[in-house]
């Protein structure tokens, strides 16, 4: 595809909507809750089925998503691939600002993560301890100063 095809490529704004709602972790019944009362999961559905939408209605679906209406607008999924397997693939012309996606994952150890919560244990057990043999001194303590 030339970069006029991919001009005149016309975006489906009811995929966008529906790509977004879906990276969002919103259900189609709480999308239609948030735009109204005469909203249901059926006519988001036929929304999400359309190519084009009316601004206004364009607009409200994006403040109840809370994204701009230019993200529904504009967004060609195609493209972003594109330009992420572009950036991420080539890395002799990608431009890289900050540090890489990777430095942020954590190794997670479990069995370490496990120690540390048995030597938590540990702790708040001797605690308890300590605690409840004060407790028993301290009743001891007033047990003999009764007896007096």
């Amino acid at each position: 595809m030339t970069n006029t095809d991919a001009m005149q490529k016309k975006i489906h704004q009811g995929h966008n909507i529906k790509r977004f709602r879906e990276m969002l972790g919103i259900k189609q019944d709480a999308l239609a809750a948030d735009l109204g009362d005469d909203w249901n999961q059926q006519k988001i559905s036929l929304l999400e089925q359309k190519e084009t939408i009316d601004a206004p209605l364009l607009q409200q679906v994006a403040e109840a998503l809370k994204l701009p209406v230019e993200a529904i607008k504009n967004f060609d999924e195609e493209q972003a691939i594109q330009f992420i397997s572009n950036t991420i693939n080539n890395n002799d012309n990608a431009v890289m600002h900050g540090p890489s996606l990777y430095s942020y994952c954590p190794t997670f150890n479990p069995i370490e993560k496990w120690l540390e919560a048995l030597e938590e244990n540990k702790k708040l057990y001797e605690r308890m301890i300590k605690e409840k043999d004060d407790m028993i001194y301290t009743l001891q303590a007033m047990l003999e100063n009764m007896k007096k």
